[in-house]
């Protein structure tokens, strides 16, 4: 059974930094891409930031230079590093990983995490 497990999420003030982490386990993620999306309430699930299997990592306008995406030294792992937090960053943040890379689109990721809630304050 495939899972996509995050951590990390919480309640911070504005110009906080957070760290999430996701553990992907269930089968082999040898070429996948993985990545963040998140979900903020009323609004629809948008990207944040991928990575793929290998090259260069990408993320949204709304969060470059903030927010740095990696994987760890197995790849079937990947971080996000929040900082500089707004309030507009407040959503349910989802781990996701996908044989498409370069992809930004909900439906090009095939896995996907239960999600994980970051508050944040003004």
């Amino acid at each position: 059974q495939v899972q996509l497990v995050e951590s990390g999420g919480g309640l911070v003030q504005a110009g906080a930094s957070l760290r999430l982490s996701c553990a992907a386990s269930g089968r082999t993620f040898v070429g996948y891409a993985m990545g963040w999306f998140r979900q903020a309430p009323g609004k629809e699930r948008e990207f944040v930031a991928g990575i793929p299997w290998s090259g260069s990592p990408y993320s949204a306008d709304s969060v470059k230079g903030r927010f740095i995406i990696a994987r760890g030294n197995a790849k079937n792992t990947v971080f996000l590093q929040m900082n500089s937090l707004k309030p507009e960053d407040t959503a349910v943040y989802y781990c996701v990983a996908g044989s498409v890379a370069g992809a930004r689109a909900p439906g090009d990721y095939e896995y996907w995490g239960q999600g994980t809630q970051v508050t944040v304050s003004s």
